[in-house]
């Protein structure tokens, strides 16, 4: 049975078009949060981030949130060896060639978030082409800015890319290693691993010490253990360190394969903010690691 709430945000993003930024942020906030949003004095993780979206508009957040631009623009700051290849661009499903791409790859949209429009190719001779020019062109039509007021999503050119295809020689799952960088320095990193059979990633939030940090998203399960510390731990902060440089508030994404540290994406917004913490507690308090910049509306 559909509850109620999901029934309003499904409304709300229906006519989301009419709501001017501030009153569609509220009203979305009130109903996957649970609380009253607070623009002029926030103080949770999640309201700072929303007060980021609407204040915090710096001109260069558009070239960062596209997996395309993003990677010479990282590239010049971390170095070409972090930066996984691309081997095709295309404005449109229509364009791409699936005989003249490799036996395996990755496609995604340059503006889709999370995973909405990426396809992981581990066998051309297995793809479902139907079902990935479906799910390509759903993403295409999907907007971030309109649906959660993700600003630097605004302009970004919506494109199709095809990257090289990583794997682990050993054949083990890749893992995110995702740094949540306060005022240009990393605090914590969340730690996401797709087990193949399994419902459910492993993953947790770890301290910069490598210990299980006291808090979790809601409806995940609190790990038992850390897991293994990769070896480019140090390395992977470093560069995580240099990438949020100047920023607010970013996640850095990367990954170890096969011992070397790759770049996967920059996010402003994770859950776009309204992801709830348990305990509770712990949004006040890794608000308060966030210092608001001046506003640049």
């Amino acid at each position: 049975m559909i509850k109620l709430k999901n029934i309003l945000i499904i409304i709300a993003n229906r006519f989301s078009y009419f709501f001017p930024d501030k009153i569609y942020l509220k009203l979305q906030f009130r109903l996957r949060m649970g609380y009253s949003l607070n623009l002029a004095d926030p103080k949770t993780l999640s309201e700072k981030i929303q007060w980021l979206k609407l204040h915090d508009r710096n001109s260069e957040y558009p070239n960062l949130v596209d997996k395309f631009e993003v990677k010479s623009q990282v590239a010049q700051k971390i170095g070409g060896e972090h930066i996984i290849q691309t081997l095709w661009v295309w404005d449109t499903v229509e364009e791409i060639n699936f005989d003249c791409l490799p036996k395996q790859f990755v496609l995604k949209t340059t503006h889709g978030g999370g995973n909405s429009g990426v396809v992981v190719c581990a066998g051309k001779d297995k793809l479902n082409r139907k079902a990935t020019i479906v799910k390509l062109n759903k993403s295409l039509k999907q907007d971030i800015f309109n649906d959660f007021r993700e600003w630097p999503y605004k302009n970004v050119k919506k494109r199709i890319i095809a990257e090289q295809f990583m794997s682990q020689d050993d054949g083990s799952p890749l893992i995110d290693y995702k740094f949540f960088c306060f005022n240009g320095k990393p605090q914590y990193v969340y730690v996401s691993q797709n087990i193949p059979g399994a419902k459910r990633q492993l993953s947790c939030f770890l301290t910069m010490d490598w210990e299980l940090a006291p808090f979790k998203k809601r409806d995940e399960e609190y790990a038992a253990h850390a897991p293994t510390k990769p070896d480019t731990f140090d390395e992977m902060r470093k560069l995580a360190t240099k990438l949020a440089k100047d920023i607010p508030f970013v996640r850095v994404d990367l990954y170890e394969i096969n011992k070397q540290v790759y770049f996967s994406e920059l996010t402003f917004y994770p859950s776009s903010g309204m992801q709830p913490f348990e305990p509770l507690e712990w949004n006040y308090k890794l608000g308060e690691m966030l210092t608001l910049p001046e506003k640049r509306s």
